[in-house]
C-alpha cells in the first residue's frame, strides 16, 4: 500500500514539474520598446520594425523601416479607460495621416466593429466580426 501511494505520489509531482516547464513565461509589456534590425553583409545595422508600449503594457505605437532604414509607415493606437484599443491611427512613410480606425466592442469584450475612415473623417468602409463556435 506504502508503495502503490509513493508511486502516485511520484507521479503527480512529474506531472506538475513536467506542467511547469512547458509554459511559457509572457513577457512583462510596460514601459517596453522591441526594436527589430537588420544587418547586411557588411555589418551594417539598419532598423525594420519598432514596437513601443505604454506604462500599462498597451501598444501604443508601431512602425516599419524600409531596406534603407527609412519609415514605411506609422501606427498609433489609443486605449479606453476599459483597457480596450479605441482607435489606430496609420500615417505614411512621411508621418501624415493616411487613415484611422475606431472601434466597437460586444458584451465579452471582443471586437464588433470596425470602421475606417479617411484623414478628414470621412468613413470608408465598416468591418463586422463574427464569432462562431465550434461547440454549439
Amino acid at each position: 500500500m506504502k508503495k502503490i501511494i509513493l508511486m502516485m505520489a511520484a507521479l503527480i509531482l512529474c506531472g506538475f514539474s513536467l506542467s511547469a516547464q512547458t509554459e511559457t513565461p509572457k513577457m512583462n509589456k510596460k514601459n517596453l520598446v522591441v526594436k527589430e534590425w537588420n544587418t547586411t553583409a557588411k555589418g551594417t545595422r539598419l532598423m525594420d520594425h519598432i514596437t513601443i508600449y505604454s506604462p500599462e503594457g498597451n501598444k501604443i505605437e508601431e512602425a516599419e523601416y524600409d531596406s534603407f532604414g527609412k519609415q514605411k509607415w506609422r501606427k498609433r493606437f489609443e486605449w479606453g479607460e476599459n483597457g480596450k484599443m479605441t482607435r489606430e491611427l496609420v500615417y505614411d512613410e512621411r508621418n501624415r495621416l493616411v487613415n484611422y480606425k475606431k472601434f466597437e466592442f460586444n458584451e465579452f469584450g471582443k471586437k464588433k466593429t470596425q470602421y475606417t475612415y479617411d484623414p478628414k473623417g470621412k468613413l470608408i468602409s465598416t468591418k463586422v466580426y463574427e464569432y462562431i463556435s465550434e461547440d454549439a
